[in-house]
């Protein structure tokens, strides 16, 4: 189009009153708004906005002379003229034939208000034809289109259609159709002479108003006469399309395919539009200016009527002039007064293009008479032409809710066809009539430029990235409409880009995407814009106005899809009510499941990659493959060595290429050709899919199927490099992403062993879908540099690697020279992957190395040379990994590896501990004393690592646990295995002494959690352990009457320690029963270096008191032992009635309590207690004073109890032994203490 130049119209109205229009929400990109006029005579409103004109600004038309012969041609007749527009070269004037697709170029235009904003397309001519239906006799036929809420219409010329048919042979079922149903003696109607003579004379008077005061050259009579000819016949020239039943040629396909390309290379993530400077008419075989797919309008007109919103086009001359600034000029024979037609026709020109005042010229045969100027209000009242305005604003409102509701089905054609003299309008679905038509297909002319549409307006919507999910619904009919109504065949390149935009819908990545507005079509959506469903059900209840063909219709009505009994119908208000319904959000398929939109996106991108592949020839250099058979990949190489060198190839191409891909590829695909853009974009959006599909496989613990995704994402991956001279950072960025994935699978897998059968079930597994993605893949590439990183190995330590190998190909691409500034987050995120790995992988070595450790337990052995390799692999990752979390300043896991570094420690430790000949344990070597002094090392590293508990308490309190543990193993295995042959026994008690103490700091004791238990069970041992200790230095002591003392006072401190806090534990009987029972051995040693008798009566009753404390132990164990009889007789029971109950032989038989350990300490504790009563009985008699009755008691009462010590029947069961010893304890007890006594005998 040339660049618009807009018309200056005034604005009339009855009350002089003016209504301004917002022009910058209606104005096209590419032009300016017009100005407005805004009519309203309290009867109707119109207002009308200029979107585009093409006419100059308008001139001052000349005033011809009265008396002006107007059969004499004009020096400038038939001459291009701009001022008349169309109009200057054709004879036909400001009625000019509306081409078949007219719609359609205003359509391209203005693709943002289809759909959405405007309810009608259409030119001029044809909507004035339309509102005059109830007032004229003469036939209408228009296609009507549908497009979201919009409605195109074109001018449908039956018997242009019909002489094509008598030439071509086709449209022979509409023609046989249109003789049985309609007009059975259908002939070609031929315009009369006094139509031509009118034409030529109002083309005549059109120039001459134009010419100014040049004089009129008449044109030599002969001219003026093929002039005319020339008219006539141009009347009838082709202005059809060829139909799409013949095929191409083989020599003229390369061209269509190049002139069919509709959308422009497809940046990354998006989808570009149609390029206005590409002329979309080029769709067809036939020329551009013969399909009338041109908006050729002098000027488009957004126009308002009531609440209508219309896209018109108009090529009417506008002069200025008069008492405006524009003026449409009318010619009429004086001698035929105006009738209603042409008033109406007149009034909506004027309302259509913004012109306030109508100059009406006046002639008798030809000659000039005068002039009148008439407003464009004044119209409906001239003489002989009044009509109501009211009256036309109800037929249109009425017009336009019949189509509405009848016209339902996008990319539909329909007919409105009214016969001349007929009052009965019918409606006909030509695509249904086609479709039912057995012997030619695709006779739609119609076709191609309405899947255009829908694509466009489509395309368009999905660029506006504000809005779009808001309009998800609508998009996606459009889309599958357009494909609906295309053969592959022909028009692969709109297909593909069709199917990759209904993939790009799915937004795979974004988890909060707006899709509560829909519905799911499984809830009752439609695959179209509307429901069908909902308008038959409106239809059957409210509105009986619109007729549908019923049994009580005439049987040739049956083929219509809706009647209007009678165009007088029309005149009636709201007689016709629209019952169309948009809901452009229920086609929208809505659902939560990952799986269900990545497998919708994966199925429209197969279908976009088999268009792609339809379009390409070389397929004969391909060998054939079945779709349904997995293509066997090849493995050359295995191990570590072929998953580094498969990464070292992935590294390789992220480097973007110096040179673009210039020969044809595999399949034959030219590089830059729009199947190379198109199948880069579903290669890719293919990845992403199967990525998705991974990632929600993992979340759900199906391993074997997130690997297989994974593998098939990195195929698709693969593809796309074969064909992509160089990477875009995003590309390498989402690859990045598929690695760490990739990776985290490969963790996963090794980790969950167990489950092997299952995951390789689901790893085998493929659908029909992946199949045959697979083979549009392999007809780019292998697709087999990633086979080594996806293979599910039945090796851990093989998977590990592989996940190490994936993260550290993750990391290089982040470090790489494109992605340096991108990826900062995601580099992140790998090297806390890459730590991870590696601290499973130096796990993973570690505990390799302690089974080995473990099968040599109790066999003298050196050290092997596998152990240590082990032990410097693990090292060597563990400190990688800490490396990794050193560079994202991770403290916590951090910490956490050296945690791991000291068990691997301890591990080495153990593995040095000295054997003897007789395969007995040896002294502790200095070996093990070595590697538990750096497991402390490592172990208070960590807890500087964490600074304090408030950083993360469940890793302090690991951290604090393994370092006490530590130190209490260190100090027993000196105190235990003492390494006497190298250390004094002193140095040895101060070692012991000192890490006891030491791991007793890292007990925490008051702190409430899981491990507390432990805490006072350990440090109740090592005081324990302290006491015993120096209970010998005391026993062995000689000379040293000092230290003697010390070592005295010092286990009496860590005896009473060690008794508090067994006595805090419910599950350490024997324990408690030990260090008591030792506890009054020492007071008997101590006694026995007494000589005063009142010394050693006051030690033995002390020693008594102790004695008397065992009780809360044998309670402990005359409970457990209690539980121990009741489960072994519920055993006994299930023995005899095993259906009763099964649930007993599931729980354990037997209690924690250790009945030997148990027997042994009782046989100290008897004799021990024997002794203690009988030196009380001794000392307490042989005092030479006289004793107190109190005293004379007591001592009664240690002979009963060593009396019944002494006849206890020694083979007892060992529960009434217990209970017996609760009794004489209690017996011992003070009154105020024997109200809790244990069980009688």
């Amino acid at each position: 189009m040339s660049s618009p130049d807009h018309e200056n119209v005034s604005s009339v109205s009855t009350d002089n009153s003016h209504e301004e229009v917002d022009n910058n929400s209606a104005a096209d990109e590419d032009t300016k708004p017009g100005a407005v006029i805004c009519l309203s005579n309290n009867e109707v409103k119109s207002c009308a906005v200029v979107k585009y004109s093409a006419a100059p600004p308008p001139a001052t038309y000349a005033l011809l002379q009265e008396k002006t012969d107007l059969k004499l041609p004009p020096a400038n007749w038939l001459r291009e003229s701009a001022q008349l527009g169309s109009a200057g070269t054709t004879m036909l004037g400001s009625s000019s034939k509306s081409k078949p697709f007219s719609s359609f170029g205003m359509a391209y235009d203005f693709i943002d208000s289809i759909g959405n904003d405007v309810d009608v397309v259409s030119d001029s001519e044809n909507i004035k034809k339309l509102l005059k239906i109830p007032y004229s006799k003469s036939h209408v036929s228009m296609a009507v289109h549908r497009v979201g809420r919009t409605l195109l219409l074109d001018e449908l010329d039956i018997q242009e259609l019909f002489m094509r048919s008598s030439q071509t042979g086709d449209w022979k079922w509409l023609k046989e159709f249109y003789q049985r149903l309609i007009d059975q003696k259908w002939q070609r109607k031929k315009k009369s002479k006094e139509h031509w003579y009118e034409k030529a004379i109002l083309s005549k008077f059109l120039y001459y108003s134009i010419n100014g005061n040049d004089a009129a050259e008449p044109v030599p009579s002969d001219g003026c006469a093929e002039a005319e000819e020339g008219c006539g016949s141009a009347e009838y020239g082709p202005s059809w399309p060829a139909t799409f039943s013949s095929s191409t040629s083989e020599a003229d396909q390369p061209t269509i395919a190049k002139e069919e390309r509709v959308g422009n290379s497809y940046a990354l993530g998006h989808v570009t539009p149609v390029p206005k400077e590409q002329n979309l008419p080029t769709l067809f075989n036939e020329g551009e200016n013969s399909q009338g797919l041109r908006n050729d309008f002098v000027r488009n007109i957004l126009w308002t009527f009531e609440d209508i919103h219309m896209l018109v086009g108009s090529n009417m001359p506008i002069f200025g002039g008069g008492r405006y600034p524009a003026v449409s000029l009318r010619l009429r024979d004086n001698n035929k007064p105006i009738n209603i037609l042409t008033g109406i026709d007149y009034w909506l020109d004027n309302l259509m293009c913004n012109v306030p005042e109508l100059v009406m010229c006046f002639h008798v045969n030809g000659i000039v008479q005068k002039y009148e100027m008439i407003k464009t209000e004044d119209i409906p009242d001239l003489e002989n032409s009044t009509f109501s305005t009211r009256v036309v604003k109800d037929i249109a409102q009425n017009i336009l809710s019949f189509l509405k509701s009848n016209c339902t089905k996008e990319g539909h054609t329909y007919w409105l066809f009214k016969a001349s003299g007929s009052d009965i309008v019918k409606l006909y679905d030509l695509t249904t009539l086609c479709e039912e038509a057995p012997e030619e297909k695709c006779q739609n002319p119609f076709t191609l430029p309405v899947a255009v549409l829908l694509y466009k307006v489509a395309s368009n919507m999905m660029l506006k990235k504000t809005q779009n999910s808001k309009h998800y619904g609508t998009i996606r009919t459009l889309l599958l409409n357009c494909v609906k109504l295309l053969d592959e065949e022909k028009h692969p390149q709109i297909i593909a880009s069709a199917h990759y935009m209904l993939s790009e819908l799915f937004q795979l990545d974004d988890s909060s995407e707006e899709e509560g507005d829909g519905e799911s079509l499984r809830n009752g959506g439609s695959e179209d814009s509307y429901s069908e469903d909902d308008d038959e059900e409106d239809d059957d209840e409210g509105d009986e106005s619109c007729s549908y063909a019923t049994s009580s219709q005439p049987p040739q009505d049956c083929k219509a899809v809706a009647v209007i009994k009678s165009v007088g119908e029309l005149s009636v208000p709201e007689k016709y009510k629209s019952t169309y319904k948009i809901r452009p959000n229920c086609s929208f398929p809505v659902s939560q499941d990952k799986e269900e939109k990545c497998r919708l996106v994966l199925s429209y991108v197969l279908k976009g990659l088999k268009a792609v592949d339809s379009s390409i020839k070389k397929e004969s250099d391909l060998p054939a493959a079945d779709p349904n058979t997995p293509i066997p990949l090849k493995y050359e190489e295995s191990g570590a060595k072929a998953v580094e060198k498969e990464i070292a190839l992935l590294l390789d191409r992220a480097a973007p290429c110096g040179e673009g891909l210039k020969l044809p590829m595999r399949s034959g695909m030219l590089p830059g050709s729009w199947q190379h853009q198109m199948k880069l974009q579903l290669f890719l959006k293919a990845s992403k899919a199967y990525y998705v599909l991974s990632e929600a496989a993992t979340n759900l613990l199906k391993y074997g199927r997130a690997l297989r995704y994974i593998k098939l994402a990195l195929q698709c991956h693969d593809a796309y490099c074969a064909i992509s001279s160089g990477l875009h950072p995003r590309v390498l960025l989402f690859h990045s992403q598929c690695l760490c994935l990739c990776g985290d699978v490969q963790l996963m897998l090794a980790q969950n062993a167990s489950n092997r059968a299952a995951y390789l079930e689901e790893y085998n597994y493929q659908t029909r879908d992946d199949q045959e993605i697979l083979h549009c893949l392999h007809r780019e590439s292998s697709c087999q540099a990633f086979n080594m990183a996806t293979e599910l190995a039945t090796d851990p330590e093989h998977q590990l690697f592989v996940s190490s190998k994936c993260y550290e190909a993750a990391h290089d691409l982040l470090n790489s020279e494109p992605l340096k500034n991108l990826g900062q987050e995601q580099l992140d995120q790998v090297l806390k992957r890459l730590g991870n790995i590696r601290n499973e992988m130096g796990v993973f070595y570690m505990n390799q190395a302690a089974a080995l450790q473990t099968e040599k337990q109790g066999v003298r052995r050196m050290v092997s040379a596998a152990e240590q390799e082990l032990w410097k692999k693990s090292f060597s990752y563990f400190e990688k990994g800490m490396q990794n979390f050193d560079a994202i300043s991770d403290s916590v896991n951090k910490a956490l590896l050296l945690c791991n570094i000291g068990r691997l420690m301890r591990i080495c430790a153990q593995a040095h501990c000295a054997m003897t000949t007789d395969q007995s344990r040896g002294e502790f070597s200095p070996e093990e004393a070595l590697y538990y002094n750096k497991a402390v090392d490592y172990y208070q590293r960590a807890m500087k690592c964490l600074g304090s508990r408030e950083s993360h308490a469940a890793v302090w309190d690991s951290v604090n646990w393994e370092l006490s543990t530590t130190y209490f193993t260190l100090a027993t295995l000196l105190q235990d295995y003492a390494p006497l042959s190298r250390k004094a026994q002193e140095q040895i008690e101060r070692e012991v002494t000192e890490a006891m103490m030491k791991s007793l700091r890292y007990c925490d004791l008051q702190t409430e959690s899981a491990r507390q238990p432990l805490y006072q069970y350990r440090a109740a041992t090592i005081h324990h352990r302290l006491a015993s200790m120096y209970h010998s230095c005391y026993r062995n002591q000689v000379g040293n009457e000092s230290l003697r003392k010390q070592h005295r006072s010092l286990a009496e401190l860590h005896y009473s320690k060690a008794v508090r806090l067994f006595l805090n534990l419910s599950d350490a009987p024997c324990e408690l029963l030990r260090t008591l029972l030792e506890r009054v051995a020492f007071a008997e040693f101590t006694m026995a270096g007494q000589s005063s008798s009142a010394v050693k009566l006051k030690t033995l009753t002390g020693a008594l008191e102790t004695m008397r404390e065992t009780s809360h132990a044998f309670k402990l164990i005359h409970k457990e032992l209690q539980e121990q009889q009741q489960k072994e007789a519920a055993a006994l029971e299930n023995t005899v009635n095993p259906d009763e109950s099964s649930e007993a032989f599931d729980s354990p038989a037997s209690s924690g309590l250790n009945t030997e350990e148990v027997v042994k300490l009782i046989g100290v504790f008897e004799p021990s207690f024997s002794f203690l009563l009988l030196q009380l009985v001794k000392l307490s008699t042989a005092s030479k004073r006289k004793p107190s009755s109190k005293e004379e008691e007591q001592v009664k009462l240690y002979k009963q109890v060593y009396s019944r010590l002494l006849r206890a029947e020694k083979n007892a069961p060992l529960i009434q032994r217990v209970s017996l010893y609760l009794e004489l304890l209690a017996q011992l007890s003070p009154p105020a203490e024997t109200d809790d006594t244990g069980p009688s005998v």
